[in-house]
């Protein structure tokens, strides 16, 4: 099985670029986050014509997360409140779940967070706090293969960084984001890529200005974190940058594990 997550920032923006990646790399499943569009207005039809069942859970112009699945899914379900009954965190849509072949699919959207110490900050930590009682709950239900992927925003080392000088001050690079991650991965999850390439300078997002594309200067934070059995079973983790050269791409490239 072939999973991907991709931050395409905006699906209807990066709508053709999306179906020709997914037409040259037809993964089993595709986890998106960021999509910027409500479930009703969803690009539908390009995804089902390629043969994929779409669960989507969105809202207008900011975050939302989609999983295209070639088979369909099972135990579908969407924010926190289904699985922990709280949906105070729900109003922003961030985590949507589901089950292919006995994998449990967790798509993720952690917040950014926008500048240390303000209230966006806070609110991503505490909802990394939520995020670890929900994977916790899931683990429970089926602990044996769950992939949790998405985009994190957070470089959990500091060989995720291009230049990580300073990083302590940096959002999502700062000791208490990276604390509040790590007790996540406590529950047992291992980073698939690290299993796989050890070496810095491998990034899935840069930014859009100073040309850090060009001469890569990103940062590594869209993340496959797998439970044992599954870790064992992965046989690569890649990212592949190619649509990130594109014209007007997303910020963000796909990041491809295999078991």
């Amino acid at each position: 099985m072939k999973v991907a997550t991709w931050n395409v920032n905006s699906i209807r923006t990066r709508l053709e670029q999306v179906v020709n990646w997914l037409q040259s790399n037809p993964v089993d499943v595709l986890c998106l986050q960021e999509t910027k569009v409500q479930d009703a207005e969803f690009p539908r039809s390009p995804w089902e014509n390629l043969g994929y069942h779409l669960y989507i859970w969105g809202q207008k112009s900011y975050n939302g997360v989609a999983i295209l699945s070639r088979k369909p899914l099972e135990e579908v379900s969407a924010g926190f409140a289904p699985i922990l009954g709280i949906s105070e965190f729900d109003e922003q849509k961030r985590v949507i779940t589901g089950v292919v072949d006995n994998v449990r699919i967790v798509n993720l959207y952690v917040p950014n967070g926008s500048e240390v110490g303000s209230e966006k900050y806070v609110y991503k930590l505490s909802w990394l706090k939520v995020l670890r009682e929900y994977l916790q709950a899931l683990l429970e239900k089926q602990p044996s293969a769950m992939c949790v992927c998405g985009d994190f925003n957070i470089a959990l080392e500091d060989k995720d960084i291009h230049n990580p000088k300073g990083r302590e001050k940096m959002v999502m690079a700062t000791d208490l984001e990276r604390q509040a991650l790590q007790t996540v991965l406590e529950l047992g999850l291992a980073d698939a890529f690290r299993k796989f390439t050890q070496e810095g300078g491998n990034f899935s997002w840069w930014d859009y200005r100073s040309a850090a594309f060009r001469g890569n200067r990103g940062w590594r934070i869209d993340h496959h974190y797998l439970t044992p059995e599954l870790y064992d079973r992965a046989i690569a983790c890649t990212i592949d940058v190619t649509p990130r050269a594109l014209t007007q791409p997303s910020d963000h490239a796909p990041t491809i594990v295999e078991f």
